[in-house]
């Protein structure tokens, strides 16, 4: 459980501990480690069943996704009217005479 920690160094470990925090304040300094650890653990397990939880959602999505075929789709686009502009207007001469322009059948 403590990997390279065997008996001897734990009974020191609490005897240290007992020395320095004394006898009265060891029994609530070990609830108060009991209970963050049990915290941290249900933490733990609960990210754990999120992330898999997570991961399995995935999976039935890309699976879907995968055994779905693709549908053309049946809705056709609305055709947009051509839009008709007003041919541009020649300049005004600025001497006053009429402008008088021929157009052939080449321009």
């Amino acid at each position: 459980m403590f990997g390279s920690i065997g008996m001897p160094e734990l009974v020191i470990i609490l005897v240290i501990a007992l020395i320095i925090f004394g006898p009265r304040k060891l029994p609530e300094l070990g609830r108060s480690l009991g209970k963050s650890l049990g915290e941290f653990k249900k933490a733990s397990n609960e990210l754990r069943s999120t992330l898999e939880e997570e991961i399995r959602i995935e999976e039935r999505r890309e699976k879907s996704t995968a055994t779905t075929p693709t549908v053309p789709s049946t809705v056709e686009p609305t055709p947009t009217a051509p839009t008709t502009e007003p041919a541009p207007q020649p300049a005004a001469p600025t001497d006053g005479a009429p402008v008088s322009r021929t157009v052939s059948a080449g321009e």
